[in-house]
């Protein structure tokens, strides 16, 4: 297991868990949203192959349209 931090919330997870397995757990739409891991912007391509550890922080941003 891992702890980390989901826009400032402390969250378990398991070990070698990807963002992308996140954004599923979550039922979360990789289109529209933006993610910042550890103070950087992370593109959707690497979703899949960025891995999760221990004290992470994330922050998941939704776009809303409106007008």
């Amino acid at each position: 297991m891992a702890k980390i931090q989901l826009n400032g919330k402390k969250i378990s997870i398991k070990s070698n868990f990807s963002i992308y397995e996140l954004l599923k757990k979550y039922k979360l739409n990789n289109k529209k949203i933006a993610i910042e891991y550890n103070g950087v912007i992370i593109p959707k391509a690497k979703f899949k192959n960025k891995f999760l550890k221990n004290n992470d922080r994330l922050e998941i941003v939704h776009f809303i349209g409106g007008g």
